[in-house]
């Protein structure tokens, strides 16, 4: 098991020591779970593909609401949103 210490910065960045990025690519996505006070962190690319993209469909649709709360919402016909949602 690997340890490390880093810092959250004041735009919520947080930075992976080295030693515990090897082996991940620059770019690559990552799952972040908060449970209680522990945090997980896994490569998406590790999830099964049905789960990953279970994953990817909640996110999408996560910031499609909060465009929709912040009036940035326009009326579009379902085909049309779907297929905006598929493009983030």
């Amino acid at each position: 098991m690997d340890i490390g210490i880093t810092r959250m910065s004041s735009k919520g960045q947080i930075v992976i020591p080295a030693s515990m990025r090897r082996g991940l690519a620059e770019g690559t996505q990552l799952l972040i779970i908060r449970e209680g006070g522990r945090f997980i962190i896994k490569p998406l690319d590790e999830l099964e593909p049905e789960l990953k993209e279970d994953i990817l469909f909640a996110e999408r649709t996560e910031r499609a609401l909060q465009e929709f709360k912040k009036g940035r919402f326009t009326r579009k016909d379902r085909a049309d949103f779907i297929s905006d949602l598929e493009s983030w």
